[in-house]
């Protein structure tokens, strides 16, 4: 077994002690978590388009942007329905999957995520932060009325004429998520203040490029109170020199050796056996 191999398994060992010993603990995941589900790690609200431009010419966060919107609505929904397209039919993977099971047994485990997939939903996460929204929520921008993905756009399955129009008034209906130049929802902005009042035990950030500083603020501030931070994330990022453990690998990967290693999963382990 090669020297780095022992040092990841010590690592991992290190971080489920630490999971072992928190009660409040603090999930932040970007798109990185949901790679192994088959979708792209995002740019922002989008991510197929990383260091690209549209067809248009024109950069993903313009087309992507409030004002775009505002201007050319059938333009923003092209991305927005390829996006949504991206998330159809993803299933959460072991990442999400551990995430829900510790909280089984953890109830103050809160997720912050910036991800729209809504994979944590369908894993079955609670004390969840949606920061940017869920593609699969929508609402008339006139008239305010709210729809699924299912009841208006078949889940994007079936592109229809873009933008959809809203049944009840004949507005414009748009995804329930935060397009570049607006602001942060009132509700998002108020729980992710909630969650420093007490603050966690322990922090670990999983698959985000950590570039929004209200993704990095949480575990930059960790650091100043000396509470334990994790970060898993195959590449390096702008806290991976600030955290207390360090682990380059895939989120499904190293979320899965962790549980193996918890305390919480003794009789799964059993039947497993050693995962090292």
């Amino acid at each position: 077994m090669s020297t780095d191999t022992n040092q990841t398994i010590a690592v991992i060992k290190a971080v489920a002690a630490e999971i072992d010993r928190a009660e409040r603990i603090l999930f932040i995941t970007g798109a990185g978590i949901s790679a192994d589900s088959g979708l792209p790690t995002y740019r922002g609200v989008g991510g197929l388009y990383q260091d690209q431009a549209t067809e248009e010419g024109i950069r993903i966060e313009e087309a992507l942007s409030a004002m775009m919107f505002a201007h050319r609505p059938a333009l923003t929904w092209k991305y927005l329905w390829q996006i949504g397209a991206a998330c159809h039919g993803a299933k959460p993977n072991r990442a999400h999957e551990v995430i829900a099971l510790l909280q089984q047994h953890k109830p103050s485990i809160a997720v912050l995520t910036q991800n729209i997939d809504g994979l944590h939903r369908a894993a079955g996460t609670a004390n969840l932060i949606e920061v940017h929204g869920h593609a699969f929520d929508l609402f008339c921008t006139r008239c305010r009325t709210q729809f699924s993905a299912a009841d208006l756009i078949a889940n994007y399955e079936r592109q229809p004429e873009l933008p959809p129009t809203c049944p009840q008034c004949g507005g414009g209906v748009r995804p329930d998520v935060v397009l570049f130049g607006e602001r942060l929802p009132d509700e998002a902005v108020q729980a992710m203040m909630a969650l420093s009042n007490p603050p966690p035990e322990l922090v670990i950030a999983i698959g985000t490029s950590s570039t929004f500083p209200y993704i990095v603020g949480p575990v930059v501030q960790a650091g100043y109170l000396g509470i334990p931070t994790v970060e898993i994330n195959p590449v390096d990022t702008s806290v991976s020199a600030l955290v207390t453990y360090r682990l380059r690998l895939g989120a499904a990967e190293a979320m899965d050796k962790i549980w193996a290693y918890s305390s919480k999963s003794k009789p799964l382990l059993s039947k497993l056996g050693d995962v090292g």
